[in-house]
């Protein structure tokens, strides 16, 4: 295709997604949520039709050269398609945002103003490999409100578009408009750059995917995103830690799932726990694989760490390594969080109060935990249903976005007859 193709093709997406926003926007819940379990039982219908569509994309991936973890991802399973189901139908079961009363006051002149819960209109997500995001995001959006379009990876087209033909058989069965997600049907990389300066059409573009992805997105686009670019994770552990508490904590927050963006990368430690709590941690970490690279005073600690770089403190693993640090207090630990972190999520391990509220108003972080694992930044873990992705940004979504984070809102005054003097 043309460029000039692909400009009138995404036009002609964004119409009709426009036009369905505006059908969604007033639609009740119950008609939502029958669009959703619909959805969720023609995936199971169409599993056979799924799956093998999926195998064309695995077997392209193959050839293409693809890593073990990158077609890990894209392969879909009768588990793992069921599990989509099941995360439509979850959010089927979420309240609805929409029209939620947000706040609500009297003025003295009789005037009653409130603020209410509305939806962003049309969202633009652009993903990589994972074909189960066509779900996740779709549904997400439609609980929300909004129309969607969908723009994944080349190498999951065939699964996404069969997954599509789902979602869109549950919009018709709740007599919703199919334009209300839609799938961008061309690999051409030129319609992200079209999606990206939509913004007569497309309200906030969400991406999910790699780094690579993530800077494009943010580097080009005219429309408001919602992303982080990575996921420099930070767990400090304070003199007054409990030391089993620390080391578990220490050990699930680096290597529960290592390639995930809530994985702790930096480990900081109070001087006055090297002694008593590192040897433990390292021990663990040591124990479970992980390669381990510190400063000098964690070098002179323990013989098996390696040498850890400037570079280090500014790197995103997604791997089995982290990088340790010795501190001094919490004020040092908040620096050194604030200056090398990317404002993900960063976590404080001790049982002295005023220490971990010093940390947590301290960090810059959009998640800021105290005794508990960085793994937990994640939506369904604060008890949101599923997310859209995690946020870093200063706008109203920030850390992670699930249905409520996808709306925006408008004041409602009502008056019997006031006029201002």
């Amino acid at each position: 295709m043309t460029n000039t193709d692909i400009k009138s093709l995404m036009q002609e997406i964004g119409k009709q997604a426009k036009s369905a926003a505006q059908t969604l926007a007033s639609a009740d819940a119950e008609t939502k949520n029958r669009a959703l379990k619909e959805a969720a039982a023609s995936l199971r219908d169409r599993s056979a039709e799924i799956l093998q569509a999926n195998d064309k994309d695995m077997a392209a991936g193959e050839e293409k050269g693809l890593s073990g973890p990158l077609l890990d991802r894209l392969k879909l399973t009768e588990d793992r398609l069921a599990a989509v189901g099941k995360g439509l139908e979850e959010i089927a079961a979420l309240d609805d945002p929409v029209g939620a009363v947000m706040d609500a006051w009297d003025r003295p002149n009789g005037l009653k103003i409130s603020r209410v819960r509305v939806p962003l209109g049309v969202i633009g997500v652009i993903y990589e490999s994972r074909p189960n995001v066509t779900a996740d995001a779709g549904g997400l959006c439609l609980k929300s409100g909004n129309a969607s379009i969908l723009r994944g990876g080349s190498e999951s087209y065939h699964s996404s578009g069969a997954i599509l033909q789902s979602m869109q058989d549950g919009l018709r069965q709740a007599n919703l408009p199919e334009a209300a997600i839609q799938m961008v049907p061309t690999t051409d990389r030129a319609a992200v750059g079209e999606m990206l300066t939509m913004t007569d059409y497309i309200d906030v573009i969400v991406p999910r995917g790699g780094k690579p992805l993530i800077e494009r997105v943010q580097n080009e686009a005219k429309v408001p995103v919602f992303a982080h670019l990575e996921g420099i994770c930070h767990t400090y552990v304070d003199g007054a830690a409990d030391p089993d508490m620390a080391r578990d904590i220490a050990l699930n927050a680096k290597m529960r799932r290592t390639s995930i963006c809530g994985a702790t990368e930096t480990l900081l430690i109070d001087k006055d726990a090297v002694k008593t709590h590192l040897p433990r941690i390292l021990d663990a970490l040591t124990e479970a694989g992980c390669e381990i690279r510190g400063d000098g005073a964690i070098q002179k600690a323990d013989s098996r760490v390696k040498p850890a770089d400037e570079i280090d403190w500014d790197t995103e693993y997604l791997d089995s390594v982290i990088a340790v640090k010795q501190v001094n207090g919490v004020q040092d630990a908040v620096d050194h969080v604030n200056r090398h972190g990317t404002e993900h999520t960063d976590a404080i391990v001790t049982s002295d109060a005023a220490v971990a509220e010093a940390f947590l108003n301290g960090v810059n972080s959009a998640i800021a935990m105290h005794n508990a694992s960085t793994q937990f930044a994640d939506g369904g873990e604060f008890g949101m249903g599923a997310e859209i992705g995690i946020a870093t940004g200063k706008l109203h979504a920030r850390g992670p976005v699930g249905v409520e984070q996808l709306t925006t809102f408008k004041y409602v005054v009502r008056g019997d007859g006031q006029v201002r003097p």
